[in-house]
């Protein structure tokens, strides 16, 4: 270990950190150009093949920008589309980040390093950072902008520059070291650990976006919401924010598992779609709609009305039954398609019930720090089940990949051990926070 991580993992002040020389390579997860057609026409597109933890040369930084060591990161779905270069590989977008020039040239390397979630130690700022100094426990926001373009000060998800750290961008958070623009930092909570810290800011504030923002669904108290996958990262952080505004939670799940998991984590209905037989993705909008009838009786047989909001970042397996199922007026929020980007439905239910369609991606600056700040007032906790080291990062993003986790999944880095990095014990100790992730563990 290079003597600025140890420096770091020894709490040392400010002034220490900024003495010691950067090292000039850190280890990282990463995924290397030559390996893009590694899997061919294989079925079974299995991450571990393709995700390499390697030492890596450290890059210059911008004066807009952040060298952080990071103590934690976590597993996000991207990951797994990076590793398995679907729908397109990343090296793409590295390629045409690199051709605006100047620092974002260094983006277009043979390797991707990846990871789009993070908390850690600033250890450097560039000349043109105000806001951060050497020292700061942050919490790190995925999303990139460029705050010179007009469109990202209105919304900075419309910016036409808007980018995934760690998946559209180089220098990701599944590693000892990660540069970021310093507009992507947030306060890291005081009472949560690193590995909790840093599995929340991608999944909750997406979440938070699309159900909580005015730019989403606007969830107010009564709503009911239909929340697929509700022991997922996403939707487990659904529930809880779904339950904050004064919501009603119905949680589809997959298993019988599942089902007591989702009630324990505040769902106030939880369907099974194996047993309602929608477990597998339609193969007609004839047979959406059958699909959606069983799960609009069921939603109706517990609650006696049909649902205001449908959360859906499933995809194609599960979007046409969003769309019919909301009440007339009512909305289908999606962000994202795990099971496949082309959804086949009866566009008669959209416009003749005046249902509307939101899509949602990531949540800007503002909206990450209210998110943010949810979890320091104990109205958010972490729903973290399992905690990997980073070399063995293949087997996290495989655990993801096959769905067979809860929550999230985190990933240490550069921290030793799970359970450091409480600088508030109180806190920590009045506001429970990490029963939900109690919870997934022992399940």
């Amino acid at each position: 270990m290079d003597r600025l991580s140890e420096a770091v993992l020894a709490g040392a002040p400010a002034r220490d950190l900024v003495r010691l020389p950067v090292p000039d390579g850190y280890r990282a997860a990463q995924l290397r150009a030559e390996d893009v057609g590694m899997f061919g026409d294989a079925t079974d597109r299995d991450v571990r093949k393709s995700l390499r933890v390697t030492d890596t040369s450290m890059p210059e930084l911008a004066p807009d920008e952040a060298l952080v060591a990071v103590m934690a990161s976590s597993i996000n779905y991207n990951t797994v589309w990076s590793a398995t270069f679907e729908p397109v590989p990343t090296f793409a977008f590295l390629r045409r980040l690199a051709r605006r020039g100047g620092p974002d040239a260094r983006h277009d390397q043979p390797y991707h390093v990846i990871g789009s979630d993070g908390a850690g130690v600033v250890v450097r700022v560039g000349a043109g950072v105000r806001r951060w100094q050497p020292g700061d426990h942050v919490g790190i926001s995925c999303v990139q902008v460029d705050d010179h373009e007009p469109a990202t000060h209105a919304d900075a998800m419309l910016g036409a520059e808007q980018r995934i750290w760690g998946y559209e961008t180089n220098f990701g958070g599944l590693a000892h070291y990660t540069v970021v623009k310093a507009n992507q930092l947030l306060p890291k909570p005081p009472h949560l650990t690193w590995e909790e810290a840093a599995g929340n800011l991608l999944t909750a504030a997406t979440s938070y976006r699309m159900l909580i923002s005015e730019r989403g669904a606007r969830v107010k108290l009564g709503d009911i919401v239909l929340i697929w996958g509700a022991t997922g990262g996403l939707g487990a952080f659904a529930v809880q924010l779904v339950k904050a505004a004064g919501g009603i939670a119905i949680g589809v799940v997959g298993s019988e598992r599942k089902v007591a998991i989702a009630r324990r984590l505040g769902c106030d209905v939880v369907l099974n779609r194996a047993e309602l037989g929608i477990g597998e993705p339609p193969a007609s909008a004839d047979e959406a709609i059958g699909h959606g009838r069983r799960l609009g009786r069921a939603i109706r047989a517990a609650v006696g009305e049909d649902p205001h909001i449908a959360f859906d970042y499933v995809g194609r397996a599960t979007f046409p039954l969003s769309l019919f199922v909301v009440r007339r007026g009512g909305a289908v929020v999606t962000c994202g398609s795990s099971t496949g980007y082309q959804h086949h439905y009866d566009n008669r239910y959209l416009w003749m019930n005046l249902k509307r369609i939101i899509g949602s991606h990531a949540a800007n600056l503002q909206e990450q720090w209210e998110c943010n700040r949810l979890f320091t007032l104990g109205h958010l906790r972490p729903v973290l089940s399992a905690v990997y080291p980073l070399e063995e990062v293949g087997e996290a993003a495989r655990l993801v990949q096959t769905n067979g986790h809860l929550g999230k999944v985190g990933v240490l880095c550069l921290a030793p051990e799970p359970g450091t990095g409480v600088t508030d014990p109180a806190l920590r100790e009045r506001l429970d926070s990490a029963r939900l992730g109690e919870i997934l563990r022992a399940s």
